[in-house]
């Protein structure tokens, strides 16, 4: 009688992140963690813990103790010191691959490479990253992303649109990329929006149609130019503006806002939350989504993403998305079936699963690509036939980013890189 055979023990995973704050790939980074523990023993590593962990996934957390910031020549010790720990860090654990999560952490990987693979998640567009500047920038663009990258065993981007950045850009050979979108815990964010607001909540949204928006209050998002276009419209009709969020531009656009006119609201001053504002700053939320379900249009502004998970979320909750079409994942997200266009578009665009905007970063074309957006709120918040349409439509694209569909591709693209 035959033994059976027994199960191949788990392959050592190690997920590296340059810090866990509360961006987007550090959700992306909790929820692989989450989803591949049950593929794989996985660990996780960060180059500090400075701030906290905000997103803990119930797997081990080591850190490399290694802080950032200080002089150039801090900076480069640094460096040094952070491969030095990884490199150390994999053969202790033994690790089969090692993926990592945003750019710092890519090169630290790459360098440390020993006998394990190395994948790398790119979450956003590098060509148009506004923070990418000055010497730098220069050092990132023109010599680690071109000279470091083809080491990696695979690329794996979060939108079709980041890879012919990565070819055409900085010399990254086609064949090392794949894209596998984010995904979504579209259950999860449909019972989340669902929860009721408050009396105080519920006033504000009876009182007027809500635009709403959700992100970090950032240079990347862009929020500036959406209070001019607000304030032109609230001048034909009735409207109100909630963000959801909170980041270092908050007193600039609370600042510029008062500039235009309008009556702010903002959680962190404690002051009573009434209808009486044309602008409601809500700061950081636990549970955004209430605030974006009950919404008319959710509105992103954003100069470049990735694969944003907050339009996502949005379209997940049936909001009608109105959003720049920006560098990447807007375009993918709600005209899968069209290409990216060269030149970036000047009127609005209705795709199928939304409606897509011009930029609005663009000093030449800004004062006209403004008056696009107001006209185009303005019609839509006419049309609650259409709106409800686009929510419609919004709710049922998700369907295709859940996550059994996004993980059996990463499963895939692993155990590929390991059998090879």
């Amino acid at each position: 009688m035959s033994t059976p055979a027994s199960p191949k023990p788990a392959r050592n995973l190690l997920l590296l992140i340059s810090n866990l704050g509360l961006g987007g790939a550090q959700r992306v980074f909790h929820d692989h963690s989450v989803e591949l523990a049950k593929h794989y023993h996985v660990t996780e590593a960060v180059f500090n813990i400075e701030g906290g962990n905000m997103y803990p996934s119930g797997n081990e957390m080591l850190s490399l103790e290694v802080d950032g910031g200080g002089s150039p020549a801090d900076k480069i010790r640094n460096f040094g010191r952070r491969i030095g720990r990884l490199r150390a860090l994999k053969r202790r654990l033994r690790a089969d691959v090692c993926v990592s999560h945003l750019e710092g952490a890519d090169y630290v990987n790459l360098l440390s490479k020993g006998s394990e693979k190395v994948v790398l998640c790119i979450h956003g567009s590098k060509l148009h990253d506004g923070n990418i500047t000055g010497l730098v920038g220069w050092l990132r663009k023109k010599v680690l992303m071109p000279g470091l990258y083809n080491r990696a065993d695979k690329i794996v981007t979060v939108s079709r649109d980041i890879n012919p950045e990565l070819i055409e850009g900085f010399g990254v050979k086609p064949e090392k990329l794949v894209t596998i979108n984010n995904f979504f815990e579209v259950a999860q964010i449909e019972a989340k929006s669902r929860e009721p607001l408050t009396v105080q909540e519920q006033a504000v949204y009876d009182a007027a149609p809500v635009l709403v928006t959700s992100g970090r209050l950032t240079i990347q998002k862009n929020q500036a130019p959406l209070l001019d276009s607000f304030a032109a419209l609230i001048k034909r009709r009735p409207a109100k503006l909630v963000f959801v969020g909170d980041g270092e531009l908050r007193e600039d656009l609370t600042r510029h806002a008062r500039q235009l006119g309008l009556r702010v609201y903002e959680a962190w001053n404690k002051d009573a939350l009434t209808p009486d504002y044309d602008v409601y700053f809500l700061g950081l939320q636990q549970n955004p989504f209430k605030y974006i379900r009950p919404a008319s249009l959710f509105v992103f502004p954003s100069a470049w993403e990735g694969f944003p998970m907050a339009l996502g979320e949005a379209m997940i909750c049936g909001v009608p998305a109105v959003t720049t079409d920006c560098p990447t994942g807007p375009r993918e997200i709600l005209a899968p079936s069209t290409g990216t266009p060269r030149t970036g578009i000047r009127a609005a665009e209705k795709a199928e699963f939304g409606m897509l905007m011009p930029m609005l970063n663009q000093p030449a074309t800004l004062a006209a690509d403004q008056r696009v957006w107001t006209e185009m709120l303005y019609q839509l918040l006419g049309d609650e036939a259409e709106r409800e349409r686009l929510g419609r439509l919004a709710s049922l694209r998700m369907q295709d980013f859940t996550r059994e569909k996004i993980f059996r591709q990463w499963v895939a693209v692993l155990e590929d890189v390991l059998a090879n």
